[in-house]
């Protein structure tokens, strides 16, 4: 038996619908217009999806100089290149990204691991670390005894605390920091001992992570151990909300063009943000990661921000679309401990547990280098194509797909499954029992379960 295929058309595209009706033509209304434009256009805009996905190679380059896991980063303000980094194994390195050298490194900054570093000024270098010290360096490749980047210094000064150090940050405008133990304190540069304790009076918590606000100075949030997040004021000098969570946050960061909103990396592998003036749901919840979220840190722009987990991958998201982020990964990677976009937003850095900072492009298929004005237009004119034809099947299919790891792959296939299972038991549930009587609850309305003043 011979199988034949045979080309078929809609009778109703060439017949008259109605006896007596004239047959109907396929005409161009537009004489400027080739009758193959549009095919010509749709293959012009599967071609420059399938060049975006060849050229895809977002890895930049790898900084060595740590020995173990990088837990920690920031970036000097007013600076393009200069990233400060902490490690398990004590170390502090302050990295030159352009030239790939490093313009400050010492290599037992700490006792134990550092577990915080902020710069307080262009050259000045804030480090906390298990040691129960803060240490306040100087940055310039040569400093006041001689030493130079690579060779060992002495700190500034040396602010001894009660208990171990997990997170620091400076005030933007003044001669401030706030370090995060068992209790959020703020600390005065020019005295050796807190000025203030901000945790609430009751609180048990460890704090794991705080950040300044980046447009009102004076406000300042943590997150605990205890699944908290909370909001101080330095002026009045104690906590003015808080909130406890379904499961615990691993980092925060404020978004630096909408003041009031602030995002949180979470223990159940999802990441949320916030709008400070009601805390009681997130605005949007994003989800991606098979494991937990352990670092997240806004782009310069506001428009997206770039997350690490647990699942060895680094993921950048744009703001307000919850799926579909773009994944980076590597063979040799490791868990992620610390993400940071640099200071123009062509650059993502990633440290993880295999003592590796890893230089990724925030576009992945973007060119390094000098770019003619014809071939500018070109790639402008394919972005507008893809654009243009992103609801085609084919243009978003080839646009959407990403390769990831098996494991991370056969991870996500068990999660969406135990998800769909968890679904319909409490759909079977509302249905043939008591629970029916109530409504079911928004996923967003799950995420906070109470609100203190």
């Amino acid at each position: 038996m011979v199988k034949i295929s045979v080309l078929q058309h809609a009778p109703s595209a060439h017949l008259p619908t109605r006896p007596g009706d004239p047959t109907p033509t396929q005409r161009n209304l537009d004489p400027l217009m080739h009758p193959f434009a549009k095919a010509r256009e749709r293959t012009r805009a599967l071609n420059a999806a399938k060049i975006e996905r060849i050229f895809a190679k977002p890895f930049v380059a790898a900084l060595e100089g740590h020995m173990e896991a990088v837990e920690t980063m920031s970036r000097r303000p007013e600076s393009l290149t200069a990233v400060a980094s902490g490690s398990w194994d004590g170390g502090l390195i302050v990295h030159d990204i352009a030239q790939r050298t490093h313009l400050m490194r010492v290599n037992d900054a700490h006792k134990g691991k550092v577990s915080g570093v902020c710069f307080s000024d262009e050259h000045r270098l804030l480090s906390c670390g298990v040691d129960r010290n803060v240490k306040l360096w100087d940055t310039r490749e040569v400093d006041e005894n001689g030493a130079g980047p690579s060779e060992s210094r002495t700190p500034l000064s040396i602010f001894p605390g009660k208990s171990a150090f997990n997170s620091i940050d400076h005030h933007r405008s003044d001669p401030l920091f706030a370090t995060a133990s068992t209790v959020v304190q703020v600390w005065d540069e020019t005295k050796s001992a807190p000025i203030s304790n901000l945790t609430f009076p009751t609180s048990t918590e460890t704090i794991s992570a705080i950040k300044f606000n980046l447009a009102e100075s004076s406000v300042l949030a943590s997150i605990g151990s205890d699944r908290t997040f909370t909001l101080y004021d330095i002026r009045t000098g104690k906590a003015e909300r808080r909130v406890v969570m379904q499961m615990r946050s691993n980092a925060l960061s404020w978004s630096p063009t909408f003041p009031t909103s602030v995002l949180l990396a979470s223990e159940d592998h999802n990441l949320y943000t916030f709008d400070v003036r009601s805390l009681n749901t997130p605005t949007h919840i994003y989800k991606g990661h098979v494991a937990a979220v352990t670092s997240c840190d806004w782009s310069p722009t506001g428009l997206e921000f770039v997350s690490g987990g647990w699942d060895r991958t680094v993921r950048i998201w744009k703001e307000g679309v919850g799926t579909q982020p773009e994944v980076y990964h590597t063979k040799r990677m490791q868990r992620v401990a610390s993400t940071l976009f640099t200071a123009d937003a062509r650059f993502v850095l990633s440290g993880s547990d295999d003592g590796n900072l890893r230089m990724w492009k925030a576009r992945a298929s973007e060119k390094l280098g000098i770019i003619d004005t014809r071939e500018r237009a070109a790639m402008e004119y394919r972005d507008s194509l893809k654009e243009r034809w992103k609801f085609d099947k084919a243009v978003g299919k080839i646009s959407r797909t990403r390769h990831i790891p098996k494991p991370v792959h056969k991870a996500s296939q068990t999660k969406r499954t135990m998800l769909e299972a968890q679904r319909v038991k409490e759909e079977r549930r509302r249905k043939h029992t008591r629970a029916g009587e109530s409504k079911p609850k928004a996923e967003r309305k799950k995420v906070v379960i109470a609100e203190q003043t």
